[in-house]
């Protein structure tokens, strides 16, 4: 077996590298807004502000900005496009080097795309090219009510990303954010009122155009389930094929801060093709995990990512430990788990309509020195929580989207079980007053409560584009199948986005929540700054 091990890792090692001529690149849309549309690919490197994608061979979306993961985009020739949307553009890749590098950390999905300003490129001697991105974000989110306390949180957040600092092989990324919790004095509340989270540090060093060096706090690309690695990352390609290791620690459990105690190793390797009529990534890895020395978790990952013919998307992901517990003790047995299982699928039907069905089996993930007291409670409860999605979005006509999607998450104990349905309307450029509508529906049905939201929403441009302004209405039912009563409320609430300056953007949201005797008043405010040497 040694000897067949040997021979592949030889066989691998020798691989030629070629470079590509063209390079196909795939982007998922993320985020939509009245201005902009955000789209993720695996890099920006060969991509320009300026460049066209493609949807269904049609020109769709320009690029606006960008990041080293992230396309700040605007809608081409009124090309309908919606979340999760899949486009594409073929870029040269003659005379560049191939860049490896980690996706910027976002906050939350869609929202935290990054939205650089247009930056400056500087070409230096040995070929690399400089590019900084970054943004600065200063928020906060005040709750007012007559039953309950108020509550105020003051929110600071920075995302930086420069390639080739100075034109050198070195790149820092990094992404940080400050919560402060700010509560009356007479509160009871005792959670941690001042929080520091550092997402994303790390520093990037390209010591060959296939061999690409990280350190610091980093998500890895194609193995994102292993989650932040504070460490050390090599990755080394090989033609179509690529090798990495990984060495370092988990971030603690309760602060998120850096913990030596919880050192992780491992690697993994995989295959990356690339074409007009298939593009994919395998990556297949194993990862060691332990608490001051001892092993805390062992397990194997899987994660796949493919596309054929621009129509039919799949994405899969799995995790199974093969470690039982030390030997000798009473939790030792069957040592393999099948922790995590993701399947989905997504087919494009035409350009007015698709199609997407997941599925996912989860457990709960077990630290068996973490959670040493415990263990005897989880495995008696070691069941998986599964859930099957299906969605279908549909444009009878031009200017109208219809969609609708069903949910069902079960276990084998018939706890924990839910129905979730889902189904919204949304017409573009409503005649005479412009904008546009939306109008959903959404019910949730558990054990022990069922839930049914309606809501109205309103959008439009204003000063040629630079303001953006919203209205709404929802309406929450409850009923509980313990309690005689349902209870409904009210929400009426409305927000407005301006960007001045080119880099600025300020925005204010505030909404009014009505609950029999209870009201409730909420505003939101955040003022983004971005930066990054022009273009």
């Amino acid at each position: 077996m040694r000897k067949y091990v040997f021979l592949m890792a030889l066989f691998l090692a020798y691989l030629p590298t070629f470079g590509q001529e063209e390079q196909t690149i795939e982007g998922t849309v993320t985020f939509i807004t009245s201005t902009n549309v955000y789209v993720r690919v695996s890099s920006t490197t060969n991509i320009d502000v300026g460049d066209t994608l493609k949807r269904d061979g049609s020109d769709c979306l320009k690029v606006s900005d960008k990041s080293s993961t992230s396309l700040v985009c605007v809608v081409v020739d009124n090309c309908p496009v919606q979340k999760d949307d899949k486009v594409y553009i073929t870029v040269s890749t003659r005379g560049r080097p191939e860049v490896i590098v980690a996706p910027v950390q976002t906050e939350q999905e869609g929202q935290q795309a990054v939205t650089n300003a247009p930056g400056d490129v500087s070409a230096s001697p040995s070929g690399y090219q400089e590019a900084i991105r970054g943004r600065v974000t200063a928020a906060s989110y005040n709750a007012f009510s007559n039953e309950r306390e108020n509550r105020t949180r003051l929110y600071t957040d920075l995302l930086f990303n420069g390639e080739h600092l100075s034109g050198s092989k070195f790149s820092v990324q990094a992404h940080m954010a400050y919560r402060n919790i700010i509560v009356p004095s007479e509160s009871q509340y005792s959670g941690r009122t001042s929080i520091f989270n550092l997402y994303n540090l790390n520093v990037q060093y390209l010591a060959m155009p296939t061999l690409n060096v990280t350190f610091g706090r980093s998500i890895n690309p194609k193995a994102s389930g292993l989650g932040p690695i504070d460490g050390l990352q090599l990755e080394k390609y090989f033609g179509k094929f690529y090798v990495g290791l990984v060495g370092g620690s988990r971030p603690n459990f309760d602060n998120y801060g850096i913990d030596t105690s919880l050192l992780q190793f491992g690697g993994y390797f995989g295959i990356e093709t690339g074409s007009r009529e298939f593009r994919s990534l395998t990556t297949v890895g194993a990862m060691e995990q332990t608490n001051s020395g001892t092993t805390d978790r062992r397990y194997i990952f899987f994660q796949h990512n493919s596309t054929i013919a621009g129509q039919f998307n799949l994405f899969s992901s799995m995790e199974l430990d093969i470690y039982g517990g030390p030997s000798g003790s009473q939790f030792q047995g069957n040592s393999t788990r099948l922790t995590n299982l993701y399947i989905s699928g997504r087919y494009r039907i035409s350009r007015a309509a698709n199609i997407m069905v997941s599925y996912d089996s989860r457990r709960r993930v077990i630290y068996y020195e973490t959670f040493q007291n415990q263990l005897e409670r989880l495995l008696d409860d070691d069941l998986a929580r599964q859930g099957l999605r299906a969605r279908v979005n549909v444009r009878p006509a031009r200017l109208l989207w219809v969609g609708m999607s069903v949910g069902r998450r079960f276990q084998s104990d018939e706890q924990n079980k839910s129905n979730n349905l889902y189904g919204y309307a949304t017409y573009t450029k409503l005649p005479k007053i412009g904008g546009r509508f939306n109008v959903s529906y959404n019910r949730n049905q558990t054990n022990y409560l069922t839930s049914n939201i309606g809501s109205f929403r309103y959008s439009r441009l204003f000063m040629n584009n630079q303001l953006q302004g919203e209205v709404y209405y929802r309406l929450a039912d409850y009923t509980y199948e313990n309690r005689a009563q349902d209870f409904t409320q009210h929400y009426f609430g409305g927000s407005f986005s301006v960007q001045f300056a080119r880099s600025w953007q300020f925005s204010l949201s505030g909404e009014y929540a009505k609950f029999d005797r209870e009201n409730n008043v909420r505003l939101y405010t955040r003022l983004v700054k971005r930066f990054g040497n022009r273009k």
